[in-house]
C-alpha cells in the first residue's frame, strides 16, 4: 500500500472521533469530571471559554481565534478568526493552496498552529484534542481504506472505535439511501469504484451521529443521483441540529446547501457571510423590452442603476439595491416584458478567484 493511502487511512482512523486513545483505556478530560457520555443529547455539557461558561447548545461549534500557521517562510494561515454556529451548514471555500486543508488539519490536530487557537464545542483542538475530536464525524478528501478489507469489515472496524457505538438502524438507512447493497459490502474495497469508496466514506462519517461533520469535497466522484442523496442527508442533518463544515470547489452545490460561507485567499479569511448576503454583492441584470421605441435617457440613471446596453427598443440595466427606482422610471413607458436575472454565488466569487489568480 502506498504511503499516500496509508496516510489517508491514518487520518480516517486517528481522527475517527479521537477514539484510538480511548480504546487503549484512556479517558477524556470531560469524562474525568464525571460525564460518562460527553455527547449525550439528554444533558447539557458546560464548558468554559476565556472565562465565559456556556453549554454546547450556545457555544460555537467551531471557533478559530487568530489562527496562524507558517511553514518556514510560507504562510498557510494568517490570523484567521471565525465562529461557526451550531446547526448551520458552513461552506469553506478557496483555491488550491488557500489554506482550507491546513485549517481542517488544525481542527483534527493533524497540524499544530504557529499561533492562535481552534476549538470544537469549547474543547481546544490541541490542548484537549481527544474531546474535540470526539465531537467530529470526518470525511477526508482522499480516502485510504485497506483494499483487502470488505466494506462491511471496514465499517465495523471503524464503528468499534466510536465512543458510544453505532446505531445500526441509522447505518442501514444510510446504506439504503446511498445504494450500497449487502453484496457491495461483502466485496473487497480494491474492487470499489471511486464513487463507491466515497459513499462508504460518507457512511462512516455520518453513522456515529456526531454533532459536527467535517466534510472535505463530499461529492467528489459521486454521480448526480448520489449527489442528490447526499444533499438530502445534509438537509436532514441540519434539521436535527447538527453542524456541517464542508470544503468544496462546486459552487452551485455550496449555494444550494450552505447557510454561510467563508472564503480564504492566501491564508486570509477575506469573506464570511450568509449566502444570500454574498449574492447581494453582485448586481442584478434587468432586461426591459418595449412594445414601441422610447427615448433613451440622456441624464443620470436612478441610484444603483447602471446602463449596460441601451437602445430605443430594449434596455439592459445592472441594478445594485432595490428595483423600485427603476420601476418608477419605466412606469409610464410602453413596457412589453421585464426579465430580472438574480445573481448567483458563482458570479460573485468568480471576481475573488480572478483577483487571486492574477496576484
Amino acid at each position: 500500500m502506498s504511503s499516500g493511502r496509508l496516510a489517508g487511512l491514518g487520518a480516517t482512523l486517528d481522527f475517527h472521533h479521537g477514539l484510538l486513545d480511548e480504546a487503549r483505556g484512556g479517558r477524556s478530560k470531560v469524562e474525568a469530571h464525571g460525564f460518562s457520555d460527553p455527547l449525550g443529547c439528554s444533558r447539557s455539557i458546560r464548558y468554559s471559554w476565556r472565562g465565559f461558561n456556556m453549554t454546547r447548545e450556545t457555544m460555537p461549534a467551531i471557533r478559530l481565534e487568530r489562527l496562524a500557521k507558517r511553514y518556514g517562510r510560507v504562510t498557510a494561515l494568517s490570523d484567521v478568526t471565525l465562529d461557526v454556529s451550531p446547526g448551520e451548514i458552513f461552506g469553506f471555500l478557496g483555491l488550491n493552496g488557500a489554506g482550507k486543508t491546513t485549517t481542517i488539519r488544525v481542527l483534527l490536530d493533524l497540524v499544530r498552529p504557529t499561533s492562535g487557537r481552534a476549538a470544537v464545542f469549547g474543547a481546544d483542538c490541541q490542548a484537549n484534542g481527544l474531546d474535540a475530536r470526539a465531537h467530529i464525524g470526518y470525511l477526508p478528501g482522499e480516502l485510504g481504506f485497506y483494499g483487502d478489507m470488505s466494506g462491511a469489515s471496514t465499517l465495523d472496524f471503524l464503528g468499534r472505535l466510536t465512543r458510544g457505538g453505532i446505531d445500526t438502524r441509522r447505518r442501514r438507512d444510510l446504506l439504503d439511501r446511498l445504494e450500497l447493497s449487502p453484496s457491495d459490502l461483502q466485496r473487497p474495497i480494491r474492487e470499489y469504484s471511486t464513487g463507491m469508496k466515497r459513499k462508504l466514506g460518507i457512511v462512516q462519517a455520518f453513522d456515529s451521529d456526531r454533532p459536527l461533520l467535517i466534510l472535505d469535497e463530499p461529492t467528489e466522484g459521486l454521480d448526480p443521483l448520489m449527489q442528490e442523496a447526499l444533499y438530502g442527508l445534509l438537509e436532514d442533518t441540519r434539521r436535527r441540529g447538527r453542524t456541517v463544515f464542508m470544503s468544496s470547489h462546486v459552487l452551485p452545490e455550496v449555494e444550494r446547501v450552505c447557510d454561510r460561507i467563508g472564503l480564504l485567499r492566501h491564508g486570509d479569511l477575506v469573506l464570511a457571510a450568509a449566502v444570500d448576503d454574498v449574492r447581494r454583492l453582485a448586481a442584478r441584470r434587468v432586461h426591459i423590452v418595449f412594445r414601441e421605441t422610447v427615448p433613451v435617457p440622456d441624464g443620470a440613471w436612478p441610484e444603483g442603476c447602471e446602463a449596460a446596453d441601451v437602445t430605443p427598443a430594449a434596455w439592459h440595466i445592472r441594478v445594485r439595491g432595490p428595483l423600485g427606482p427603476l420601476i418608477a422610471l419605466i412606469a409610464t413607458l410602453p413596457v412589453q416584458d421585464v426579465d430580472v436575472h438574480e445573481p448567483h454565488l458563482e458570479e460573485v466569487l468568480r471576481h475573488f478567484y480572478k483577483d487571486e489568480a492574477a496576484e
